[in-house]
């Protein structure tokens, strides 16, 4: 039950990206500053877009509730796989023969993943110092990349950003375990008063915003396919080393799934190399400077 609500939050999160996408290239300008973000709210695309991120949490909650994180998260990587076609339909990016031999690919060895991975151990949360250590080193990371990102010329500032904002959201995911449980053991009250949950909302938020930024660009692949590989990658680290977590015996199965899981983030990472539509590439052009659209 838990993988198929990870691939219904991933169809969401791929269905998200690509009409907030819509909506930012409908504003016919870079966004630029608080007042720029702010217009977007404006944009019925992107509104949408919103929602359908709003029920891919939903999903992404529920299966994380009784789902390790390592697999739940590592099921996202189908992010990509569902925003190519949608791109494509939605604003008009383009989809060659080698992104869909990659996203074949990427389901080969997300099957293998979640036919030989079966869950272990683990558990839902960890000493405040490991929580504390985790952010530290991820929370450097991902500033890293953004650091990276503003420089970087537009197909590479959406890898980046977008690999940022997917460190960002595994951070948020790891966070929802130690906040279920105390939603589950002390309610609402419980939860308020539970740091854990104010981690989750925090690195959320952060997370979304820098997406916004990266697609923004207007290149759609290069930005949710580093957001689908940094996402498992960085979830499967926390979920090893702070939750603990590990696949069943026998040791081929564990084998077996890793090489899978590694053959769909290699074919994923393949994606980036994407040619963008006609529309993403004319606003991917521009100076980020906010002004108006240039005619084509």
């Amino acid at each position: 039950m838990a993988e198929l609500l990870a691939l219904l939050a991933a169809f969401c999160f791929a269905l998200a990206a690509t009409l907030q996408q819509k909506g930012a290239l409908g504003m016919g300008q870079r966004l630029s500053g608080a007042r720029g973000y702010l217009a977007l709210a404006t944009q019925p695309w992107w509104v949408a877009g919103t929602l359908a991120l709003l029920l891919g949490y939903a999903f992404q909650a529920v299966a994380l509730v009784d789902g390790q994180l390592a697999i739940v998260q590592s099921l996202l990587v189908t992010t990509i796989v569902f925003a190519l076609p949608l791109g494509r339909w939605l604003t008009d990016q383009t989809v060659n023969r080698a992104e869909v031999a990659a996203a074949a690919l990427v389901v080969l060895g997300l099957v293998m993943f979640t036919w030989f991975g079966d869950e272990g151990d683990g558990r839902s949360t960890a000493p405040v110092s490991a929580w504390l250590l985790t952010f530290l080193v991820f929370g450097a990371l991902a500033g890293g990349l953004v650091a990276l990102g503003r420089r970087a010329e537009p197909a590479r500032r959406a890898a980046l950003l977008g690999a940022a904002a997917g460190v960002l959201y595994a951070l948020s995911a790891a966070m929802w375990k130690p906040t279920a449980t105390a939603l589950s053991a002390s309610g609402i009250e419980g939860l308020l008063t539970a740091w854990e949950f104010y981690a989750w909302i925090g690195a959320a938020i952060v997370a979304f915003v820098v997406q916004q930024v990266s697609l923004a660009t207007g290149h759609l692949a290069s930005s949710v396919a580093t957001v689908s590989v940094c996402n498992p990658v960085v979830s499967v680290i926390i979920g090893i080393v702070v939750l603990q977590e590990r696949l069943a015996d026998p040791a081929w199965h564990k084998l077996v799934a890793f090489g899978g899981l590694a053959l769909a983030l290699l074919a994923a990472i393949a994606i980036t190399g994407t040619t963008e539509g006609p529309e993403g590439e004319q606003l991917a052009d521009q100076e980020v400077d906010g002004a108006p659209a240039a005619p084509a």
